[in-house]
């Protein structure tokens, strides 16, 4: 594997519409992740990934991109930008932009434009098909229901291609002015403004057929195929265009890159993150797969510990040496990984420290999100107009079709809402949990009178006093090598509730037990072992060379 300069670094996520208000019209802004900077950097964090701020008209949240090149005043001015930039420099943390370019806003001039004249250059910007037999061209599902399919405003039997939202109009990317006008504008962020470099989203899905096909219906019932499955057999059209995006983009400038990909195999893993692979590294979402494999909510089942050890472990086993994963256990597009990863008896700070400890020494590059530090958990909803999501909008409807009650849909919404990763950040126990001094957008968590940065930064023994200790022992000059190259190496689990492993180096080897069962595990170790760290009760006896990690409890230990 090449060396690379964000080799060892750990990343944060920033969800900017809920990180801190300064202005007090209850939404985060830029002059807030600003502000915050500092603690960012007391915590560890070396490169800042912040969910888009580019103007939008927000129906996805800021995902429908209106203007690429400007930031949505919401969040501030473009000199708010340059300042934070300023700031993050000052203390050594880089940028990185969302990337979104499957799809822009409806309310793009490309698109009005597109719509105003079809025979308009705009308009082979985008993927516009007539109907068929009075229907719309083809049966596929878009990400948020309902067809992909949009009628054109104004042109008879003239529809336009959405795979997620209906005002995010997908773009043409087998158009080559297209695609140079793309590389032309993330140059001008990644050279002319300097930042690090792009969270990818959604890239698969520009691996289209572009003579769409009818696919056979799933079992859904609306007599719609996912867009997903298209995807799924283009992978190569994908591939292509991210590999001519990489050698005009990220390789000439030595950026990063993380992309938003599912469904990695042994055969295409080099592909995505080998020396010649087309980003820096990937998402590992092998836990979120495996969780998420029917279309609605209501069909998601639970994963065990031992399943979550297996998918995970698979997927470490699969990048091995080729390139770097990005471990998360949550983000916005995600329920909080302690809800829904671990059993109820450790969802829980000390629930939280162990899975913090194993999201942070797998091998990868580390994400964390806004308040996972906290061990913040779901936030309870009580009525669907609680939720902003459109997603939980249309999960809600499809529970509602199902047949389900509404006390049955908002459980499950509770469960798996994309919404507990965009309430507010929890800064302290005031008013609005310190994001703001107006009621803020979305409703707060309900536990930010004892979660939140104020309290626990006064509580050794806190989430996120543990959170810096473990990201400061992967940093440490004496292990880093070993957190960063060496290999991933599973051991086995006694009570199929425990995550062990060893990340074991040239002339060093490190243990990782993180216990999620109701009883102590005992591991072998030997007489010169040392225990690094531990977020619970460990006994390590180097004369009989056991060590024992008690119920709910992660331990590091240098063998």
């Amino acid at each position: 594997m090449q060396t690379k300069w964000w080799h060892g670094k750990v990343a944060y996520q920033i969800y900017p519409k809920s990180f801190k208000d300064t202005n007090g019209d209850g939404f985060g802004d830029l002059p807030g992740i600003i502000e915050k900077i500092p603690y960012l950097h007391d915590l560890g964090i070396d490169l800042l990934w912040i969910s888009p701020i580019y103007k939008s008209p927000f129906a996805d949240q800021g995902y429908d991109i209106a203007d690429y090149q400007d930031i949505d005043p919401i969040f501030g001015s473009m000199d708010d930008f340059k300042k934070l930039k300023a700031e993050a420099d000052k203390y050594g943390i880089g940028i990185i932009m969302d990337l979104v370019v499957n799809h822009c806003s409806d309310e793009h001039e490309w698109f009005k434009k597109a719509c105003a004249d079809p025979k308009s250059e705009e308009a082979s910007y985008f993927i516009f098909r007539e109907g068929k037999d009075g229907k719309v061209p083809n049966n596929l599902r878009a990400c948020f229901g309902g067809s992909v399919w949009e009628p054109v405003p104004g042109q008879e039997n003239l529809y336009y291609c959405h795979w997620f939202h209906k005002k995010q109009p997908d773009l043409n990317w087998f158009n080559p002015k297209l695609r140079q006008k793309i590389y032309d504008m993330m140059n001008w962020w990644l050279v002319d403004m300097g930042i690090a470099g792009f969270r990818v989203d959604a890239i698969m899905s520009i691996g289209k057929d572009p003579t769409f096909p009818m696919y056979p219906a799933d079992s859904v019932g609306d007599g719609l195929c996912s867009c997903g499955v298209m995807n799924s057999e283009h992978v190569d059209v994908a591939l292509n265009f991210l590999r001519e995006m990489n050698a005009h983009t990220f390789t000439p400038h030595d950026k990063f890159s993380v992309g938003e990909v599912f469904g990695i195999s042994k055969d295409n893993v080099k592909d995505f993150i080998g020396d010649e692979g087309v980003f820096g590294s990937i998402f590992d979402f092998s836990a979120r797969e495996a969780l998420t494999k029917h279309y609605c909510f209501y069909g998601f089942e639970k994963l065990s510990v031992k399943q979550y050890r297996e998918v995970t472990f698979a997927a470490q086993e699969t990048a091995g040496n080729t390139g770097f994963l990005a471990p998360v256990i949550e983000n916005h597009d995600e329920p909080r990984g302690v809800s829904t990863y671990l059993p109820l008896m450790w969802q829980n700070a000390r629930g939280a420290k162990a899975l913090g400890t194993v999201n942070l020494t797998l091998k990868g590059i580390p994400f964390v999100f806004q308040g996972q530090e906290l061990g913040m958990l779901n936030t309870q909803f009580n009525h669907i107009d609680e939720l902003d999501d459109c997603q939980s909008k249309d999960q809600y409807d499809n529970c509602m079709r199902h047949g389900l009650s509404d006390t049955v849909a908002l459980k499950i919404l509770n469960d798996q809402a994309r919404d507990h990763g965009r309430v507010p950040m929890s800064w302290n126990d005031s008013e609005n949990a310190g994001f703001s001094t107006v009621k803020p957008w979305m409703k707060i968590n309900q536990d930010y009178k004892t979660v939140n940065v104020k309290s626990e930064s006064a509580d050794p023994d806190s989430v996120l006093n543990y959170y810096k200790k473990v990201i400061a022992l992967r940093k440490d000059p004496k292990y880093l090598k070993t957190f960063t190259y060496g290999n991933f190496i599973a051991l086995e689990d006694p009570n199929e509730h425990t995550l062990a492993y060893l990340r074991q180096g040239h002339d060093q080897t490190i243990m990782v037990i993180a216990n999620f069962g109701a009883e102590a595990v005992t591991f072998d170790v030997n007489k010169e072992s040392t225990l690094l760290l531990s977020s619970g009760e460990v006994k390590l006896c180097t004369d009989c060379c056991k060590v024992q990690v008690a119920e709910g409890s992660s331990a590091i230990i240098l063998l």
